[in-house]
Parts: C-alpha cells; structure tokens; sequence
C-alpha cells in the first residue's frame, strides 16, 4: 500500500486552489464541478473537497477555520529557498506563524496557516 492522496475538506474548491497555485508555487491537476480538486505535488496528491461533498459522503469532521486553532496535522512542503517560498506565500494571502528558523537537526523551518485555517510547513529539505 502506499499514499495517494490527503484532501482536505474546504468551503471554496477553486479558491483554495487558486489560493495553492499563487501562494506555494503548485499546478492543478484538475478541479470537477462536484467540490473536489487535486495539485500535483509528486507521486502523492494534495486534493481538496468541498465540505458538501464530504458530508454527502456520510463524513464527519471538525471544519477548519482561519481565526480558530490549527487543526492536529500539517501540510509541509520542501524547497531549497525557503525564505523566498515564506514570503511569497504571504504576499499570496497566507498568515504568517514563524518566520524561517534553523532547526537543531540542520533544516530551515517556517509555518503559514493557507486560507482555510491549515497549518503549512515549509522547510528546506531533510538530508540525514
């Protein structure tokens, strides 16, 4: 088994989408007029879903919301610029939370909640 795809559940698909697109540098891969849309970030997806087509599904969760506490996870995204990436993200809408900061371990760390309210990491990438 291996990880296709996370979506997150949001009010506006397209926006959001739009909103990844100028913010974090991502291409779509497609949005359907049903509420749900996917980014191509690599071999696993980030896809939204409208919050009517989830609950149509029978699912229930706890909605994000820009002004309440980040929902338990993270998004994080990996770029050798991540100074840069941080900046053009707020300039795109994002709300800053922490500016970029080097990590005990060796990797540039900043964080953004997107539109919705979710929390994005993005960081330099990893290297043991």
């Amino acid at each position: 088994m291996k990880l296709g795809y996370t979506i997150l559940y949001v009010s506006d698909v397209e926006a959001t989408v739009s909103f990844y697109e100028s913010a974090f540098g991502l291409k779509r891969q497609f949005v359907h007029e049903s509420g749900y849309g996917e980014m191509i970030t690599g071999e696993t997806k980030l896809a939204f879903a409208s919050v009517e087509l989830a609950t149509s599904n029978g699912v229930t969760f706890q909605l994000a919301l820009p002004d309440a506490p980040a929902p338990s996870f993270e998004i994080a995204f990996t770029t050798d610029d991540v100074a840069s990436a941080f900046q053009r993200s707020v300039a795109a809408g994002a709300r800053p939370v922490a500016e970029p900061k080097q990590k005990p371990w060796g990797q540039l760390v900043c964080y953004v909640r997107d539109i919705n309210g979710f929390l994005v990491e993005i960081c330099s990438p990893l290297t043991p």
